[in-house]
């Protein structure tokens, strides 16, 4: 067997074992001190429980806990209505997981990946370039640095664009919805995208359908939306606001 076959691909964890270390350590310095001050020991549980919490929730989106983020992940190809002829842009591409999904299931096509790969994100394009490799996919995506508030690509560029949880993390954009339009500016006519965002978060987005009618007005012809939560294959302990709550699915046709 081969050094290549025998590798997976790294594509991370939403959950982050800090979010899981920070609050068990506040949660056993609170229990200890609970010793000499009973009523610390409600706030050691409470940390603990919440510890416990995030714990379940890194175990069920790893792919031996139940594979929850890679379907989650996936919902975005399966609302891409696309016969994958062509080129695809993946916005925000993080570890390339959704791109390379994205050439996986459309062998004829190319893909671009880019993403700022901040510090506080543990992705970078070396990352990206290994997962292509080992999944075989490496001579038809690519990757490069770039914000998604300016695309250094031309108008109408793409036969598709998707994107996964990145509009609301671009910084140098006060206004979310400008970034989805510029994700479409590169989209050519007739062509399809898929985006997955916190779109249910009235304070980013504010609501859902007057979002739905401002991108209508920028000249896409179709626009349609799913939240995440609906989706059968999610338990109830993620869908609550914070995790899979105030995701969804805007898809379509430009």
């Amino acid at each position: 067997m081969t050094t290549k076959n025998a590798q997976s691909p790294d594509y991370g964890n939403w959950v982050s074992s800090r979010i899981i270390l920070a609050p068990m350590a506040i949660g056993i310095v609170a229990m200890a001190v609970s010793a000499l001050y009973w009523p610390v020991l409600v706030v050691g549980i409470l940390f603990l429980l919440v510890a416990i919490y995030f714990a379940n929730a890194r175990r069920l989106f790893s792919p031996r806990g139940g594979d929850i983020q890679t379907k989650i992940r996936q919902l975005v190809l399966d609302r891409l209505e696309w016969d994958g002829k062509g080129s695809a842009l993946d916005i925000g591409c993080g570890n390339g997981a959704l791109a390379i999904g994205c050439a996986r299931a459309h062998p004829a096509c190319t893909v671009t990946g880019i993403d700022y790969w901040g510090k506080n994100w543990e992705y970078s394009e070396g990352a990206c370039r290994k997962n292509a490799e080992i999944e075989g996919v490496s001579s038809r995506v690519t990757f490069r640095k770039a914000s998604a508030s300016q695309l250094p690509f031309e108008d109408e560029t793409f036969a598709a664009v998707i994107s996964n949880l990145t509009f609301h993390e671009v910084r140098d954009s006060k206004d979310k919805t400008e970034v989805i339009k510029e994700a479409l500016r590169v989209l050519e006519k007739g062509g399809s995208f898929s985006f997955q965002d916190l779109f249910l978060v009235k304070a980013t987005y504010g609501d859902i359908e007057e979002l739905l009618g401002r991108i209508r007005s920028w000249g896409i012809g179709e626009v349609k939306f799913m939240p995440t939560r609906d989706s059968e294959f999610i338990p109830s302990s993620l869908k609550l606001p914070f995790m899979v709550g105030t995701m969804g699915v805007i898809s379509g046709r430009k």
